[in-house]
């Protein structure tokens, strides 16, 4: 029989001491900073629902405190701690451990010198307030302490805590102790579920560097979403993870219905809630955000503002929504979980549930959520009901991907009796699934036949947009003119589209005047009650129309005006603004912002890629394999160019196709590579492609079309001379054409022909009369991104206006240079300042043979890596590369990266 002295002692010991630490557990810096930087606080609350890890984040906290030389004392509270005797008697032990670790802790005498909770806890005090260094006590798991004799008891210690001791709480719930006077006082510091949540980066490290799952970003991004940080939930869904093979299936899957995930919140959180709250929680788990009045509407004789009051001081999944008063939300594993549990003990209660809250939402007119409820309780009447009152305000909104969603959830012959409702939900299906599923729809349906005025004027608006969105320009160019003479039809809106749209086909055709009449117009049919989706369109088409006539700056902020448009309104993820969006990114790109542009293109490019616009994806496309390349990154430079290929194909659209083939061929080049190169570049000559791409003006083409290729790589591995007479003819007829923004790229090609054909001078003298155009418009990666040829031009240039320094210096032309020179990269100016080798040069011979490992290194370099991307690749240090790199120029006797790969090529060393 166990001695229950021992058990006594065993159980106190595992109260006294926290948790260990394990290798999976992610390091909290931000948190255990947080801590460790607020001495001054007298009571650090750590409060969050379960599975956030508020334990382990105390532990580590602990930790740090007590390397940094501050005493610690832990104390872990259950239920049995309700009791003020046991609660004082175990917390003098934890206190005493920490004063007095010396002295051994006589239970049995405490128990029985029967001292009184209050003598305890005046023990407890004086032995606090004479410790001399600076300590902090944790209290663990205090949502267990209920008796108000135990909560006045550690009031009355906090009171009297001296100025170098900290109170450290964790607890699901807000603990009754009287706080709000202390966060008056600034002597409270909060830690909540917003700091405790994992962020991204957090998640990354757990899964992959603990866990040790290999996800994709993508499946990594979404199991992110749906957990929102919470710990368990993305340790539950881990320990799945490792039991099966489609992982990205799994986590598409992944709620709060998966079993392990419903077990935990079953045991832990509903199964401790009384009767009234249980029902309040699974009849309110229907709801987006909950409200009071709303929840009166649908639980009746319920104070819900009470509850909701008393739920958010347990802690139990609730979230305050920022910026709206008495507004919250559950957290969405928590929420799916309630429904989950409401379908299967109420499922006669959902209908009328949904029904009562898009009532509710109605009368505080909210169509959208009215909406929502209606579809989410299958009443499709009600549905039906509301979008032929509110679907074309959506529509002018942008709302496109909220509108196919609705459609989505209804049965389609449900929407035969509507025509109207049948072409809104064709503008929407445009925008975010492509103009080939839109068309197929509009052919099929009732609005495709109809003599209804206001439905018809919506078709004559549809069509030439679909056909330039499939990329049969000319096609919808004859077709919108036909639409055209019939304006103005019916409504605002889609004579707006059409006029705008029309604007555009115009451009590409060359017609500027007449585009510019039709952007007049549409903005005038906008004074009154602008739509914000046309108001996006005309500011794009004529920041289109600016871009190709060089006007950087003002095509930027009009760019900016119609990103800004839908961000206003919150609708920054319609597919609409994607039209916005990559041209925006583009001007960002254009003005070197690398980082921001990333990440609009990250945000814009699967939009336009839903969309099928062909132009956007092209831009963004080879915009993201640019930004690869220049961080050194060749793979996924490469990988990017493969999907616009495959998208091309997948879309039929042979203009992306060629796109990115053309694009894939000046990386090769770029690289030096030239075979590959010329193959890519003749892969890339689909003449039918490049026949319309002659006669339009298409924005993806302005700087990358075949032409301009094809003197490219006629001016770096073949005939300068040739080149240079042939950029005469087009740089004569991009003039001729107010395309000054090709000009301008035209004239670099020819200052880097006539370097390349020997003429120094006339190349410098070329640099120097462009640099001062480009300046007054700031761009950048125009000359940028051709590579070392033009950094040696513009360094040649900097020096040149350095030794004239007589002459009186433009400051704003000074600081445009550095720009350039900064734009570059470091590693492309040192070569630049190295080495003025031309391609066509005899090489110098191999003084050593190069080891296998150098070889190796040499295809990388030859690919493009940067230092700290071999590094990674080789799995070496940068040192240890730069240490290859130096013998490797010492072998071949050059005095660069790119003067080395060319001797190493026409040696025959690599290919």
């Amino acid at each position: 029989m166990r001695d229950p002295a021992n058990v006594a002692w065993a159980l106190l010991a595992s109260k006294l001491s926290p948790p260990s630490t394990t290798p999976s557990q992610v390091m909290r810096t931000g948190i255990c900073d947080l801590v460790r930087t607020s001495p001054s606080v007298k009571i650090i609350l750590v409060r969050a629902p379960a599975g956030f890890g508020k334990t382990t984040a105390m532990v580590q906290a602990r930790l740090q405190l007590d390397a940094g030389g501050i005493d610690t004392a832990w104390l872990t509270l259950d239920a049995s701690d309700n009791d003020a005797s046991r609660f004082l008697t175990c917390l003098s032990a934890a206190v005493t451990k920490m004063t007095a670790p010396e002295f051994p802790i006589d239970l049995d005498a405490a128990q029985a010198a029967n001292y009184s909770p209050g003598d305890i806890a005046l023990g407890i005090i004086e032995k606090l307030a004479s410790h001399a260094s600076p300590f902090a006590l944790f209290l663990d798991d205090f949502e267990a302490v209920k008796d108000p004799t135990v909560l006045r008891l550690v009031r009355e210690i906090l009171d009297n805590l001296p100025r170098r001791g900290q109170l450290i709480i964790g607890s699901r719930g807000l603990p009754d102790l009287g706080l709000g006077r202390l966060r008056a006082r600034g002597q409270l510091l909060e830690i909540d579920i917003r700091q405790l949540r994992f962020s991204m980066k957090e998640a990354a490290e757990f899964l992959r560097q603990r866990r040790l799952l290999s996800l994709p970003e993508e499946d990594l991004s979404e199991l992110y979403r749906k957990t929102e940080g919470w710990i368990a939930a993305l340790w539950l869904a881990s320990v799945a993870l490792e039991k099966r093979e489609g992982g990205s299936e799994f986590i598409a899957r992944f709620s709060g219905s998966n079993e392990a995930v419903a077990e935990y919140l079953a045991e832990d959180v509903l199964a401790r809630q009384p009767a009234d709250m249980r029902d309040f929680l699974l009849k309110t788990s229907i709801l987006h955000y909950l409200q009071p009045a709303l929840c009166n509407a649908l639980l009746p004789q319920t104070d819900s503002a009470a509850i909701l009051r008393q739920l958010e001081a347990a802690n139990i999944f609730l979230i305050r929504i920022e910026g709206e008063q008495d507004t919250y939300r559950y957290h969405s594993l928590f929420a799916g979980f309630l429904r989950n549990q409401l379908k299967r003990e109420l499922p006669a209660e959902l209908a009328r549930l949904h029904s009562t809250a898009s009532q509710w939402y109605e009368s505080q007119g909210r169509p959208v959520l009215a909406i929502d409820h209606a579809l989410e309780g299958e009443n499709y009447e009600r549905a039906l009901s509301l979008l032929s009152l509110h679907a074309e305000s959506l529509l002018e909104g942008g709302r496109m991907r909220l509108l196919t969603r609705w459609f989505d959830a209804i049965p389609e012959a449900l929407l035969d009796f509507s025509p109207l409702l049948q072409v809104v939900r064709i503008w929407a299906l445009c925008f975010t699934r492509g103009p080939w599923d839109a068309m197929e729809l509009l052919e099929r349906s009732e609005c495709a036949r109809t003599t209804d005025p206001h439905v018809l004027t919506h078709v004559l608006a549809l069509r030439p947009m679909l056909l330039a969105m499939m990329d049969r320009n000319e096609e919808a160019f004859e077709l919108g003119r036909e639409a055209l003479s019939r304006l103005p039809v019916s409504k605002p809106f889609p004579d707006c589209v059409l006029a705008n749209e029309m604007a555009y086909i115009f451009s590409i055709m060359g017609q500027y005047h007449e585009s510019h009449k039709l952007l007049d117009a549409a903005r005038r049919s906008q004074a009154d009650g602008a739509s914000i989706f046309n108001k996006m369109y005309s500011e794009s088409v004529e920041g289109i129309i600016d871009l190709e006539a060089g006007q950087l700056r003002q095509a930027t902020a009009r760019f900016r005006i119609a990103v800004g448009a839908t961000h206003a309104a919150s609708y920054a993820h319609t597919g609409g603004n994607a039209w916005a969006g990559v041209l925006y990114a583009g001007s960002l790109y254009e003005m070197n912002d690398l980082e921001e542009a990333e990440h609009l293109l990250h945000v814009y490019v699967p939009l336009a890629k839903d969309a099928g616009l062909a132009d956007h994806m092209i831009i963004g496309y080879i915009m993201l394999s640019r930004i690869a390349s220049y961080h050194g990154d060749i793979d996924l430079a490469f990988q990017t160019l493969t999907e616009l290929e495959y998208l091309g194909h997948q879309r039929k659209l042979p203009r992306v196709v060629a796109s990115a083939k053309l694009e894939r061929s000046r990386l090769l080049l770029m690289q030096n590579n030239r075979q590959a190169a010329r193959d890519e570049l003749d892969r890339a000559n689909n003449r039918e492609v490049w026949e319309q791409v002659r006669r339009l003006r298409l924005p993806a083409q302005d700087l990358d079309y075949f032409a301009l290729g094809e003197l490219r790589w006629e001016i770096f591995c073949g005939d300068a001379n040739k080149a240079l007479s042939l950029l005469e003819a087009e740089i004569a007829q991009a003039s001729g054409a107010m395309r000054h923004r090709r000009v301008l790229k035209l004239r670099l090609l020819r200052a880097l022909a006539l370097k390349q054909s020997g003429d120094q001078r006339a190349a410098l003298a070329q640099i120097s009369e462009l640099l001062k155009i480009t300046c007054a418009e700031g761009f950048i990666r125009l000359i940028v991104d051709e590579g070392a040829g033009a950094a040696h031009l513009v360094r040649q240039h900097v020096v040149q206006l350095q030794e004239e320094s007589s002459q009186r210096r433009d400051p704003i032309f000074d600081e445009y240079l550095q720009r350039l020179l900064d734009g570059f990269g470091q590693s492309v100016i040192t070569e630049a300042a190295e080495t003025d080798l031309p391609m066509s040069a005899t090489p110098k011979g191999l003084v050593e043979p190069l080891t296998a490992k150098e070889i190796r290194m040499m295809v990388l370099l030859a690919d493009g890596y940067s230092n700290s991307a071999l590094a990674e690749k080789l799995f070496v240090s940068d040192s240890t590369v730069r240490t290859h790199l130096r013998n490797i120029n010492a072998k071949l006797n050059a005095h660069s990266r790119t003067e080395a790969v060319a001797i190493a090529r026409r040696l025959g060393v690599i290919r």
